[in-house]
């Protein structure tokens, strides 16, 4: 995917943007508990993200620009619908590097680089059943004394180690609808590839809306990127944020992006 934003496919509205959080009919297909996610994004160049997105995808673009955020957190309580979590399966730390797509009918969503996860299980689970671009990592989260949060991920693979340290602080929001933190945090659209069939095919979660917090982060690291083709910042994030955590019901895939309006 090259060139310019391209006119077949629609720009999502405001009322788009909230449409995506609401409930989808049916049941979930699994449960997910989401904990202490730092939220860290930095402005990048779209050419260097339209050649590692599906042609049947765009980006989407905040004022024209386009962002990829880094997402270390924890999961917690994994269970599919029907069972119960299972402690030392259940439980495991996550990151993921992504960025922010729609689909022709202009639904927004998240495309994920990458996802790294410290449950050989859980990699292999995300890949069958979600098509979703899961790695084994070595990770650890440490609570310090003063609310601050260490993390680090070590992908077995690559052999570089990511490191984090931040501490939230202030009082809690949720994100403003319209608002740039709304467009980075409130996601609830996920893009997975098709390899067989050789497009995209959408997934959706549902939670109440994030319960933010402003956050420091001293210890930030960008070594993601270059393990997924990207120019690696090598800056500061331009943005920070901070969530306790939501309760999540997680959707199968759907089998195909509609064409269509949006709904």
């Amino acid at each position: 995917m090259t060139g310019a934003p391209r006119p077949d496919f629609r720009v999502p509205t405001d009322a788009d943007r909230e449409a995506a959080r609401l409930r989808p009919a049916g049941s979930p297909a699994m449960y997910q508990t989401w904990k202490r996610l730092l939220f860290l994004h930095w402005e990048v160049d779209p050419a260097s993200l339209r050649p590692l997105i599906p042609d049947d995808l765009e980006l989407d673009l905040w004022e024209g620009r386009a962002y990829v955020g880094v997402v270390p957190f924890a999961m917690r309580g994994i269970r599919p619908r029907g069972l119960p979590a299972v402690p030392g399966i259940s439980n495991f730390l996550e990151t993921n590097l992504r960025t922010y797509v729609r689909d022709r009918a202009g639904r927004p969503g998240v495309w994920f680089f990458s996802l790294d996860a410290n449950r050989s299980l859980a990699v292999w689970c995300a890949r069958t059943f979600f098509d979703l671009p899961y790695f084994r990592a070595d990770m650890r989260e440490t609570r310090e004394d003063d609310g601050a949060i260490f993390y680090t991920t070590k992908r077995r693979d690559a052999g570089e180690e990511a490191t984090f340290r931040y501490r939230p602080h202030g009082d809690v929001r949720t994100a403003a609808p319209g608002g740039f933190e709304f467009f980075l945090a409130e996601r609830y659209i996920l893009f997975a590839l098709d390899g067989k069939r050789g497009r995209s095919r959408p997934g959706r979660v549902h939670h109440v809306p994030y319960p933010l917090r402003d956050v420091e982060v001293p210890l930030w690291d960008d070594g993601l990127f270059a393990l997924a083709g990207l120019p690696r910042p090598a800056r500061e994030p331009d943005h920070a944020l901070y969530s306790d955590g939501v309760d999540v019901e997680v959707f199968a895939l759907e089998d195909h992006c509609p064409a269509g309006d949006a709904p």
